[in-house]
């Protein structure tokens, strides 16, 4: 590869490749992006050699060098051009919220979500109970705040943002409305999709839920 050439392989319904995009966007960073073609039954060699830990997208592949997980991509990417918008706050209690926030997402919120359209009464209404309790915590967090780190759109938002694609599917299949219970945190969404970077790194989120109701699984991407 040339010099500062920068390739993101993934699959275009992974909110964590979402992510990627929406920070390289953010930053100006061109990119060639390589699509996994069978994710779920043939994954590439080309991702099995980058990533032969985990074997999932996203991979960021900067100068011949492969980063994996969306997490640790996003803190790359914003060191590496920490010259232009910055993703992570200076203060580093800031950081250390935003990281926090983060972590409880992945944990707790995405896990509430696979057990939503994973599994039907009893447990379906309890998964969506724990989920609409910790999106209130997030709706907390945000406050009256147009952005999770105030005036500036940074990492919590982009790591979170791309998971309102799936809110259409749990909202069907629990039979729940998520501006209902969360109206903040709407707004939220609906401000930062009118950001260029959001919008054109986020699928329709209908044909995208409907994806999810037919059983994509997600152990193929972090």
């Amino acid at each position: 590869m040339d010099e500062d050439e920068v390739v993101l392989l993934g699959f275009w319904t992974s909110p964590y490749v979402m992510r990627v995009k929406i920070a390289l966007a953010e930053k100006g960073v061109h990119y060639y992006y390589l699509e996994e073609g069978n994710l779920f039954k043939n994954k590439s060699t080309l991702l099995l050699k980058l990533n032969p830990v985990f074997k999932k997208v996203p991979v960021l592949i900067h100068n011949d060098k492969s980063i994996c997980e969306s997490l640790i991509i996003l803190q790359y990417i914003d060191d590496v051009w920490s010259d232009r918008a910055p993703i992570l706050a200076e203060d580093p209690y800031q950081r250390a919220q935003a990281r926090f926030w983060v972590d409880f997402f992945d944990k707790k919120i995405a896990d509430c979500g696979r057990r939503m359209w994973a599994s039907k009464g009893a447990d379906q209404e309890a998964a969506k109970k724990e989920f609409i309790e910790s999106l209130k915590l997030l709706e907390g967090e945000l406050g009256e705040k147009p952005y999770f780190g105030g005036d500036r759109f940074g990492l919590l938002d982009i790591a979170l943002v791309p998971f309102s694609c799936r809110f259409y599917t749990y909202e069907t299949l629990c039979n729940f409305s998520v501006e209902k219970e969360c109206p903040k945190l709407i707004e939220w969404v609906k401000r930062c999709s009118l950001r260029e970077s959001v919008s054109k790194s986020l699928p329709d989120q209908y044909i995208k839920s409907m994806m999810i109701c037919v059983g994509i699984q997600e152990n193929a991407w972090n």
